[in-house]
């Protein structure tokens, strides 16, 4: 066997068994901060996950970043709430998987503005699947539903 294939056969073989990376980061906390509340002058820390956006005292509501697993890696995310506790926007931060990048659509994420913790939030009812993503979507829903029970009744 010639030098070079005996030296290039073993990373031809590693390059056909690792899977490639596809995380994408659309936007930083910061980012998606300034994009929920875009007149917000401040934002106060709540906890490691959570701000409060203010703007001269005033809240003007808060966001939470959080992350779910879509099939087999995390998807990052924030939801904004606003002062009554509704959602006034999604946002998805980070999405690592191969496929089900959907979720990020405007028209998918769009179906939670409006929403509140008494909202039904479940894949199929009032929020609709992405055929391809089912986990990814199910998993978000699930994790924008956990955000509203947890935070929800704590923008003030």
């Amino acid at each position: 066997m010639t030098s070079w294939i005996r030296l290039a056969a073993p990373a031809a073989l590693v390059s056909t068994i690792v899977p490639p990376a596809y995380a994408v980061q659309y936007l930083s906390i910061a980012q998606a901060q300034k994009q929920a509340f875009p007149s917000a002058t401040t934002f106060a820390p709540v906890d490691g996950r959570a701000w409060k956006a203010q703007s001269g005292g005033t809240v003007l509501g808060l966001i939470v970043v959080d992350h779910v697993i879509g099939k087999h890696l995390y998807i990052d995310y924030s939801v904004a709430l606003d002062p009554s506790g509704r959602i006034k926007r999604v946002d998805i931060l980070q999405y690592r998987e191969s496929y089900g990048g959907e979720v990020r659509d405007a028209s998918w994420v769009a179906q939670f503005v409006g929403k509140s913790s008494a909202s039904a939030l479940k894949v199929g009812q009032d929020i609709r699947n992405i055929s391809g993503a089912t986990l990814s979507s199910q998993h978000v829903t699930e994790g924008v539903k956990r955000v509203l029970a947890a935070y929800g009744n704590r923008v003030r």
